[in-house]
């Protein structure tokens, strides 16, 4: 699956798609936020929907770095997420 490396308060982040769907499957997106290395804290998650374009990969490799990083401040932690198993 295809991802992005993006830099966050001298942190990096690996951003990719979740790979988890919903009803609303062409019109919103899940992205997870995982530190590099992988291991090193808890993931984030968070739901956005694209203004363009309507394919999760598409849509990710659009976006921005501040938008990503806009993203990441509206996500929520691992263990606050049931998409993430609520896992610390």
């Amino acid at each position: 699956m295809p991802h992005r490396a993006i830099q966050i308060d001298d942190e990096r982040w690996a951003v990719f798609p979740s790979g988890r769907t919903t009803q609303y499957e062409k019109d919103e997106f899940s992205l997870r936020f995982s530190r590099i290395p992988s291991g090193s804290g808890p993931d984030r998650i968070v739901r956005y929907s694209p203004l363009g374009a309507k394919s999760r990969e598409l849509s990710l490799s659009r976006m921005s770095d501040a938008e990503l990083i806009e993203l990441f401040k509206v996500s929520q932690p691992s263990w606050t997420s049931a998409e993430l198993g609520y896992r610390r």
